[in-house]
């Protein structure tokens, strides 16, 4: 017996025939859901939790159960690839998600030099991806932050990483007056590189002591249940939130 559904009905003063009616179903449908402990169809639960101000999964633990066993799923299926270290990730695989990308392009890196190395023509190519209505934004390091300093410190790249990202940046002085492109400054502390292509991210995480490119890199698809891409994706909207627009001419 579902003795928590039984005991919210009574405390709310809900009838059967009460909670039948605002479900949409029969009253011996309810009488299975209390003294069988069948769980309803979601849309159900939702109406009954309403009804009676209650969480669905505390009148059915066992929707938290499946639910957490489907989002465990629903994380490894997003796992597409996992490459050693970025250098090994295809430049093929660069150029077709940037050529299949349909809403959205954004990139969060310190310098990203490999980024405009790997794909010629870079400026080109994501002029012609915001002129087919994707919304592009490059977030870049801004090469005079305490935050740069002290990664080219860690990395020991000895005082090359805030010239590297000024000459990164020469790439894309065009950019910010094409529509649907934006370039933005951080200062803050990098934990991974990301490159989102709607819904489809690749990470790269950055090791103490060691260059971007001879880290791991992950490559997540977003798929519903899921919670990994989003992870990633929702760092970057905090990242680009507190980042400072650049115009292009200043270096």
């Amino acid at each position: 017996m579902n003795e928590r559904l039984r005991t919210a009905m009574l405390r709310h003063g809900v009838a059967l025939e009460d909670l039948a009616e605002t479900c949409g179903v029969e009253p011996k449908t309810v009488e299975r859901w209390i003294n069988t402990g069948r769980v309803p169809h979601r849309r159900h639960r939702w109406a009954a939790a309403k009804l009676l101000t209650a969480d669905e999964t505390y009148l059915w633990p066992d929707v938290l159960e499946s639910s957490q066993a489907r989002r465990g799923r629903a994380n490894r299926s997003e796992l597409v690839e996992v490459f050693p270290d970025r250098a090994s990730v295809p430049r093929e695989l660069w150029l077709r998600l940037l050529s299949e990308a349909q809403e959205r392009v954004d990139v969060l890196v310190f310098s990203g030099t490999f980024f405009a190395q790997t794909q010629p023509k870079i400026a080109r190519l994501l002029t012609e991806t915001a002129r087919r209505g994707v919304a592009i934004r490059l977030c870049f390091g801004d090469p005079n932050a305490q935050s740069v300093e002290t990664r080219d410190r860690e990395e020991g790249l000895g005082g090359t990483l805030a010239p590297k990202i000024r000459s990164s940046l020469t790439y894309y002085r065009a950019l910010p007056e094409v529509d649907g492109c934006e370039i933005r400054l951080h200062a803050t502390t990098l934990y991974a590189s990301l490159f989102r292509y709607d819904d489809d991210i690749l990470v790269n995480p950055h090791a103490y002591g060691e260059p971007a490119s001879a880290n791991p890199t992950f490559h997540f698809r977003r798929l519903d249940g899921g919670t990994i891409a989003e992870h990633y994706m929702s760092s970057f909207e905090r990242v680009w939130a507190g980042a400072v627009p650049w115009s292009g001419a200043e270096l």
